[in-house]
C-alpha cells in the first residue's frame, strides 16, 4: 500500500534536525518530521526545583519539560493557553511524557544540584508532535550538558543513553509507521512509542479508537516503531559523534 504522501507503510517521513538553532539557550534544536516542525530548547537553572529543596534532597538534579503549540501551528488559529488562564489536559500529559522520557536518559546524581528546563514549542503541526519533541529534546538536553561540561561545571557527562520516539497506527487494517495528521485522525489504532538507544521501552501509549487490536497487530506495531526509532537514534549519534550542526534523512 502506498500512502497519500507516497511513503511505504514502514517508511518514516523525511527528517531534518538542526542544532544551535537559538543563540541564547544552552541547547537548541529545530526538528522537522515531514510537515511537523518543533523548536526544542534546553535551559540550565543552577537551582534544584522547589520540591527537592523542600524535601532537603541534596546533590541531585532534575530535568523537566514544557510543551506548547503556537496559535497558527495548525490550520486554524488556536487560543494561547496563557490567554485562557490554564494549561489544558493534553498539554499537561505531553509535557509530563517528555519530562519522564528525558529523565530516563540522565544520571540525576551526576547532574548535580541544578535543573535543566526543556521547552518544546510546536511551530507547525502535522501529527507526531509529542514524539518529534522527545527526539529533538534529547539532543537539546545533550548539548546543554556538554555546555556545562565545557564550562567546567560537570566532571562527566550525565547522559546515560539516547532517547527517541515515533508513532505507529493501524489504518484500514494496515499497520503504518510515523503517522501524519490525516492518518492519525483516521487511525483505528494510534500508538506512541518512546525508547532508549539500547532498545528498552520507556513508554508505550496505545489506544483502539473503534475496534480492539490483537496481540499479533500489537507486535507488528512495536516492530515498526523499533525500526523507526533505530533510524532516529542513528541520526542522533551522527550529530553527537561527528559534532554536526545538521542532519537529514529521507530528503531528496
Amino acid at each position: 500500500m502506498i500512502r497519500e504522501d507516497g511513503r511505504k507503510t514502514d517508511e518514516m517521513r523525511p527528517i531534518t534536525i538542526r542544532r544551535n538553532y537559538i543563540k541564547h539557550a544552552e541547547g537548541a534544536v529545530h526538528i522537522a518530521t515531514g510537515d511537523t516542525k518543533i523548536i526544542c530548547t534546553a535551559s540550565v537553572d543552577e537551582r534544584q526545583p522547589r520540591f527537592m529543596r523542600d524535601q532537603n534532597i541534596r546533590k541531585r538534579g532534575w530535568v523537566t519539560a514544557e510543551y506548547s503549540m503556537l496559535p497558527r501551528s495548525t490550520s486554524e488559529r488556536m487560543m494561547r493557553e496563557t490567554t485562557q488562564g490554564r494549561v489544558g489536559g493534553r498539554t499537561q500529559e505531553i509535557q509530563r511524557l517528555i519530562g519522564r522520557s528525558l529523565r530516563a536518559a540522565v544520571d540525576l546524581d551526576a547532574l548535580g544540584e541544578r535543573t535543566i528546563w526543556v521547552d518544546c514549542d510546536v511551530i507547525q503541526a502535522d501529527g507526531g508532535t509529542r514524539t518529534a519533541a522527545i527526539t529533538g529534546a534529547f539532543l537539546a538536553l545533550w548539548d546543554a550538558c556538554k555546555t556545562l561540561q565545557h564550562q567546567g561545571l560537570l566532571d562527566e557527562l550525565p547522559i546515560l543513553d539516547n532517547i527517541a520516539a515515533t508513532s505507529v497506527g493501524i489504518i484500514d487494517g494496515i499497520p503504518m509507521l510515523d503517522l501524519c495528521y490525516t492518518e492519525d485522525s483516521a487511525a483505528d489504532v494510534d500508538m506512541n512509542i518512546v525508547m532508549t538507544g539500547n532498545g528498552k521501552f520507556i513508554e508505550i501509549q496505545g489506544t483502539a479508537e473503534q475496534n480492539p487490536f490483537s496481540r499479533e497487530e500489537y507486535d507488528q506495531l512495536l516492530d515498526l516503531a523499533v525500526s523507526g526509532i533505530q533510524q532516529l537514534i542513528r541520526l542522533q549519534n551522527r550529530m553527537m559523534i561527528e559534532n554536526l550542526d545538521e542532519v537529514s534523512f529521507g530528503n531528496s
